[in-house]
């Protein structure tokens, strides 16, 4: 199947978000299908206003959002996560005062009882670094703990999509490869990818396609390999003064 047959489990036409007075999203297309896709772009030009959008925390002002055939516009969030679209926020957003454990027990509670994939203890062996952590509270942990944590209890919802907002901001580049081998583990085993990121080597290592947004739309959206190879691309859309090797 060639990739214009592809269906797409997320489609999103015409989106349109305002934000007070700004025109945050102006029209927004963008699918997503069983290939990994990422999102990429200057600051300010929508992306997360977008990832917040898709998951119910963000007003939409116009346009539709469809997830395997169903409108998502006028959703609450908790119907979104568990129709099959779990979150990683930027920022991790992890409660500081309940303890590695803790959050897995309040993420995994109702999954645990279906027998699907992913349960605490995969997440653990995921993440052998929160297994030694797991009675540390969340204030305790450091960047790359609480970016482990921020995914594993988002895997526990097992989702059919998973959203990323940013997962690489403020890690060492060993934490980064740690989390590029996850993801395209965690694709191959079924999970839809829609990866936000500044960081655009790790963009391209996760993805098959990226999207570039400027100003609020999609500029245009290729393969990978081909943004790979073009450092004035990288330039005109990203600002990047060469070619990511």
């Amino acid at each position: 199947m060639n990739e214009e047959t592809v269906p797409a489990d997320l489609k999103v036409r015409g989106l349109q978000v305002h934000i007070g007075k700004s025109h945050v999203l102006q029209g927004v297309d963008l699918d997503v299908t069983r290939a990994p896709l990422a999102l990429v772009g200057r600051n300010g030009m929508g992306k997360s206003t977008l990832c917040n959008a898709i998951i119910g925390l963000q007003d939409i002002s116009g346009g539709s959002i469809q997830w395997r055939g169903e409108e998502l516009r006028g959703r609450r969030p908790h119907e979104i996560s568990s129709g099959g679209i779990g979150f990683v926020p930027q920022g991790r957003r992890v409660f500081r005062s309940l303890t590695v454990d803790e959050h897995m027990r309040l993420f995994a509670s109702r999954i645990v009882e279906k027998g699907t994939g992913w349960t605490m203890e995969r997440v653990y062996d995921a993440f052998p670094r929160l297994a030694e952590r797991r009675r540390n509270r969340g204030h305790e942990l450091s960047g790359g703990e609480q970016q482990m944590l921020a995914i594993g209890r988002a895997l526990l919802r097992n989702p059919r999509l998973l959203v990323l907002d940013e997962p690489s901001e403020g890690l060492a580049p060993a934490i980064i490869g740690q989390l590029v081998e996850l993801l395209r583990k965690v694709n191959a085993e079924g999970i839809s990818i829609l990866l936000v990121e500044q960081n655009l080597g790790m963009a391209l290592a996760v993805a098959d396609s990226v999207a570039i947004m400027t100003a609020g739309r999609i500029a245009l959206t290729l393969t990978a390999a081909a943004l790979k190879a073009d450092s004035g691309l990288q330039q005109q859309y990203l600002g990047v003064g060469a070619a990511i090797h």
